[in-house]
């Protein structure tokens, strides 16, 4: 009798009732879908009045700016949102003025360009690893002020993003890189010489 009166009161529970995080994850994907035409919209003004638009996300690693960055562009044409995410310079470009090798992916009009990571990196990553040094640092604060007021000047809409994580939280993100066989194409050959013990 009471396993009957337990199974008939399952039953009696209504269909509509949703949980909390199918709640939170609908709203979510309304909100995305919302950005997602405002992203069109935006694309569509782009083209339409030959804007040049460049976007730098910056921040610390694991904190999200693939992340960001796919959900910017996974709706939109990738003639107008470019993405440029530069591996370590050649000996060529290491022979260069530091920002050349940036400037030549710069927007033409009509063209949104997101880089992940950008110039940047020179006062960022390579000055923590020791690959930069004081003197690098001290002409990159010099010149990157200029470059970016020519860019500017140009007509370029210049916007640049900081993403922040906790460091808990990126160490979680770093480890399970390591140990998530679909992540492992995120890591470095310097983040792997560095996970590794002597």
């Amino acid at each position: 009798m009471g396993k009957k009166k337990s199974e008939k009161s399952k039953k009696a529970k209504p269909d509509n009732v949703t949980a909390p995080q199918e709640l939170a994850r609908k709203a979510y994907e309304k909100q995305l879908e919302c950005i997602h035409v405002e992203l069109v919209q935006l694309q569509d003004w782009v083209r339409r009045e030959k804007k040049k638009i460049c976007i730098v996300f910056e921040g610390r690693d694991g904190a999200g700016k693939g992340g960001v960055i796919k959900a910017l562009t996974e709706r939109v044409s990738p003639r107008t949102f470019r993405v440029v995410a530069l591996p370590a310079p050649t000996e060529r470009e290491k022979s260069q003025m530091y920002l050349q090798r940036y400037v030549r992916h710069f927007p033409s009009a009509s063209e949104i360009v997101i880089f992940d990571r950008s110039w940047y990196n020179r006062v960022g990553v390579e000055r923590v690893m020791g690959f930069s040094t004081e003197r690098d640092v001290e002409g990159f604060f010099i010149a990157a002020p200029l470059v970016e007021h020519a860019m500017v000047d140009s007509g370029i809409t210049l916007l640049k993003y900081w993403l922040e994580v906790s460091p808990e939280e990126q160490t979680r993100r770093l480890e399970d890189r390591i140990t998530d066989g679909r992540k492992l194409w995120k890591l470095s050959e310097m983040d792997l010489n560095l996970s590794s013990p002597d």
